[in-house]
């Protein structure tokens, strides 16, 4: 018997329907991911699924950590058909964690495997998707057209030289690759020799002697300006929460200095340092006509004996229970305040806070853009079924659900895509129930556009990919 079957979460017919008829062949807009640009710009062919599945995947490397299996087999030496069939050991345990879901439903849709892994078939489904993995569809183009990606947009360093999009722009990949800007280690001046070293670096690229923080400035708008110009329209930010001072509370040019001479800084200097840099690089955003994304709530690299040893990302982060209301509302106000607030996407980690999130979006809409303030996807721990649909119906009772830009990867794995399915067939079952409950009309049609526009239209006209922002200086 099939484990994912046609109507795989669609609990009614007209679960089915809405899915079937409207939801299913919408394109996709992945517009925020981590995947290599190189590897997009390349057409990379991998050697094996393990390449493309296991690598970089911190969620199951966390769940064969779980089960007690060793690190060798996890981000160690051991060989990838070790480390696969490994990871089949673990999959039968994955019960009721999304990982399950997402397993199978990769399988069946890159491999047309319908089969529950387990140690059994392990070698068997190594051997058949790795042999799979060296046909021209599952090139990484082919893997990304196969779930029908319109565009998409990476992660980038604003050091980045952003080659590999510029010269995809260059030739026809059939998808469209942008670049997003993630300024996070700008600001990281906890860490003073880092920041010191990548001062240097953004000098360099640059042009500009950093000298001041007036300097420093400069050189960040340029490379903003140099990000626009590939194609660039949003930006990205990951905070454990917005900081907010009233400016001038320290001189943030004898902050700088003391960064430029390697000082430490305290903790206080450290968020002042953080809120003016942002404030003024969020002003530049809105001049762009840019989308800014906050993704807000995580409590990094706890395991300091894993990270000495592996590095971060590799799966030690988890949910943090910061304070944000009023720090996020005074930041956002400071901004909204000469009309310079960008479109904005806030991603809460923490599903105690859905509320204040969703709440605090809702206080800066002005009527000027449909949607402007956005409650974002479920992120991370909450990206699975529970956490989609508390996100799905905070944003229902207290925002407007119908102006939501829609589902998203933020996945280092080119056979992540499928999770827009996921968040598709769950769209539909919410709205299916709530039809069969009476709880909203009948008209089928207005429903079925209302699910397109969640899963394409809304993302498409939000983020203005067709190159229609203001330009600064226009």
């Amino acid at each position: 018997m099939k484990f994912i079957t046609e109507n795989f979460l669609l609990e009614t017919e007209i679960a089915q329907e809405l899915y079937h008829d409207y939801a299913k062949e919408m394109p996709i807009i992945d517009y925020h991911n981590h995947l290599p640009p190189a590897e997009i710009a390349s057409n990379h062919q991998f050697a094996n699924i393990t390449e493309v599945w296991l690598h970089g995947d911190h969620y199951k490397w966390r769940a064969m950590r779980a089960l007690g299996i060793n690190e060798k087999y996890i981000t160690g030496t051991a060989s990838d058909q070790d480390k696969f069939l490994k990871w089949a050991e673990t999959v039968p345990h994955t019960l009721r964690n999304p990982l399950y879901h997402w397993t199978h439903l990769e399988l069946l849709r890159y491999f047309d495997i319908d089969e529950l892994l387990t140690p059994k078939n392990g070698l068997e489904i190594y051997q058949k998707t790795s042999e799979r993995l060296q046909d021209k569809t599952h090139s990484t183009l082919g893997l990304l057209k196969q779930r029908n990606v319109e565009l998409l947009c990476t992660t980038d360093d604003p050091l980045d030289s952003l080659e590999h999009h510029l010269s995809a722009g260059q030739i026809d990949l059939g998808i469209q690759m942008l670049p997003a800007f993630r300024p996070d280690k700008a600001y990281a001046v906890e860490d003073v020799k880092t920041v010191m070293d990548y001062i240097e670096r953004l000098a360099d690229v640059t042009g500009i002697s950093i000298t001041s923080y007036q300097d420093y400035l400069d050189a960040l708008r340029n490379r903003i300006a140099f990000f626009h110009q590939a194609g660039s329209r949003l930006s990205d930010h990951g905070l454990d929460q917005l900081y907010f001072f009233e400016q001038g509370d320290f001189d943030i040019e004898t902050l700088f200095k003391k960064v430029l001479k390697g000082k430490a800084l305290e903790i206080q200097e450290i968020h002042y340092f953080k809120f003016e840099t942002l404030l003024h690089l969020c002003k530049e955003y809105h001049k762009y006509g840019w989308t800014q994304q906050f993704h807000l709530g995580a409590l990094r690299n706890n395991n300091e004996r894993m990270l000495s040893t592996l590095g971060p990302d590799t799966g030690f982060d988890s949910i943090g229970d910061f304070q944000q209301a009023q720090s996020m509302s005074k930041f956002l106000n400071e901004l909204d305040k000469s009309d310079q607030l960008a479109k904005t996407i806030l991603y809460n980690l923490n599903p105690a806070q859905h509320e204040v999130f969703v709440t605090m979006a809702g206080n800066f809409n002005d009527g000027t853009i449909k949607g402007k303030m956005q409650y974002g996807s479920a992120w991370w721990y909450l990206d699975q079924l529970d956490g989609m649909e508390k996100q799905i119906n905070t944003l229902s009772n207290m925002g407007m659900l119908s102006t939501f830009v829609g589902m998203l990867t933020d996945s280092r794995s080119f056979l992540s895509f499928p999770r827009h399915e996921y968040f598709r067939r769950l769209l539909c079952n919410i709205f299916g129930n709530d039809i069969k409950k009476g709880l909203v009309p009948k008209d089928i049609p207005f429903v079925g556009k209302m699910i397109q526009d969640i899963s394409y239209h809304n993302a498409k006209s939000y983020f203005d990919f067709d190159g229609n922002s203001t330009t600064a200086g226009s």
